[in-house]
């Protein structure tokens, strides 16, 4: 079941709300989300009490962004095994609630295994769950922690790539704390480039359909007092065309072991106009996102939304949660078939580099990728 709490805005304060938190009032164990389909509008948190809710609550973009899914799943498994639900079948359901996102199933498998193995241990159902909790709070808190790493890292490239300072970025979607356990993964490395006086201008594309770049990305930068300007998708190319990108910054839902890369559906189009005007294209995403059974980008599941996103047009203050078809305002004649992919997949060769908190890798490759993976699983072992 989840239940919303309205948070007024009247002073225009950057918001206190976490995008996730965990709570234990008296009820029970709650996940509590800041809805994200709700923003800007409004800030209203949602309240989670079982895997459902949040499967739902995934599902219809309450909550989204690769490493938040993650920490929003290991979460959902220990809410699971907290209130006494099937663990297994909790798992099983948020792991396939968003398939192209490779964090959601990891996240799920970290807080699973925990459960299992205080299980495997001897352990009983509570000591079990806590076991699930605490995994669920470790991926939290080594998400802010990467988040961190990846934007100072991010910065140093730019800085060898882009002597000088003064960066104009452009970016796709949402890629700040809203997605994050920290500060984010691509716009952690615009807003490092802030902080250090090397950020000239964020362009922040609107992110068609449903303009997670103007009602998330923007907000973000509003309130991190960034220079930042709004523009359609389909101008881009006119941006580009007058020399006024330097790089390009964007997340991952998922890496391919060859280096594709899968994001928000407009991410590719954006690699071939940064290709054509020699624009670097920079990839910033968590070790996790890198999936090495996924052997390349024709290998990866691309999730269809529902062609009523495309047809239709929903205010943001109208609840969405469980919304059907119907309830926006429509821009096509009624009947209108739309194609609506929620990601495109990058070809590694149009990638100039990956950036994640154990090393950036360019250029791309299948060999300099598992070389970074074994990495990682070192440093964590």
């Amino acid at each position: 079941m989840a239940d919303q709490y309205a948070h007024s805005d009247e002073d225009n304060r950057p918001t206190e709300i976490p995008a996730i938190r965990w709570d234990e009032p008296p009820e029970g164990p709650v996940l509590v989300l800041l809805d994200q389909t709700r923003l800007p509008a409004e800030e209203v948190e949602l309240v989670c009490t079982d895997a459902p809710a949040l499967v739902e609550a995934i599902r219809s973009l309450a909550v989204r962004g690769a490493p938040l899914l993650g920490i929003a799943g290991a979460y959902g498994v220990a809410l699971a095994a907290a209130r006494g639900f099937d663990v297994d079948d909790a798992a099983t359901a948020l792991a396939g609630a968003r398939p192209t996102a490779v964090n959601l199933a990891v996240g799920v498998r970290r807080a699973q295994s925990a459960y299992r193995a205080e299980l495997g241990k001897g352990g009983d159902a509570q000591q079990a769950a806590e076991a699930a909790l605490a995994a669920a709070r470790r991926l939290h808190r080594e998400d802010a922690e990467a988040s961190a790493r990846m934007a100072e890292r991010g910065l140093a490239l730019l800085d060898e790539l882009l002597p000088g300072g003064g960066h104009r970025i452009l970016t796709h979607c949402n890629t700040g704390s809203l997605v994050s356990g920290g500060e984010g993964t691509a716009f952690a490395v615009a807003l490092a480039a802030h902080r250090a006086g090397r950020l000239r201008r964020l362009w922040v594309d609107e992110t068609r359909p449903l303009l997670q770049g103007a009602r998330l990305t923007a907000y973000e930068a509003a309130r991190s007092g960034m220079a930042y300007t709004l523009l359609t998708d389909n101008a881009a190319g006119s941006l580009f065309a007058a020399g006024e990108v330097d790089a390009v910054l964007i997340g991952a839902d998922r890496i391919a072991a060859d280096g594709s890369v899968a994001n928000k559906v407009g991410s590719y189009p954006l690699a071939v106009l940064a290709r054509y005007h020699h624009v670097p294209f920079i990839v910033v995403a968590p070790v996790t996102t890198v999936d090495p059974d996924t052997p390349d980008g024709a290998s990866i599941e691309v999730e269809q939304r529902p062609g009523h996103e495309v047809t239709e047009i929903t205010a943001p203050q109208v609840p969405t949660v469980g919304a059907e078809a119907g309830g926006g305002i429509p821009v096509a004649p009624l009947g209108t078939q739309a194609y609506n992919p929620a990601f495109d997949v990058t070809p590694p060769e149009l990638v100039t580099a990956i950036v994640t908190e154990e090393g950036a890798v360019s250029p791309v490759t299948a060999e300099a990728l598992a070389e970074l993976c074994d990495r990682s699983r070192q440093v964590t072992i």
